[in-house]
């Protein structure tokens, strides 16, 4: 798995600007970005494919709304299991 720099991310969303991720993430329409040091982040590159994915499949907005929650909930179980071990 790849960690995405936010000009990768736009250029694989085909967005033009910064604002329009984080307007999309505000919006339930993106995952949160992760952090990657102290002053930079990043979005899996799964999880850009996803939600790529279900755009190009035609879902609504609502649909991808509950797949970037799904995709949050992923994280977080991966999360637990890595501090578990």
């Amino acid at each position: 798995m790849a960690i995405l720099r936010l000009p990768a991310v736009k250029a694989e969303m085909g967005h033009r600007s910064h604002a329009s991720i984080y307007n999309a993430i505000r919006a339930g329409l993106f995952t949160n970005p992760v952090p990657i040091g102290q002053r930079a982040v990043g979005w899996p590159d799964n999880e850009v494919q996803a939600i790529n994915a279900a755009r190009i499949a035609g879902q609504s907005d609502d649909q991808i709304r509950e797949l970037v929650k799904q995709l949050h909930a992923k994280r977080a179980q991966k999360l637990a299991v890595l501090m578990a071990a």
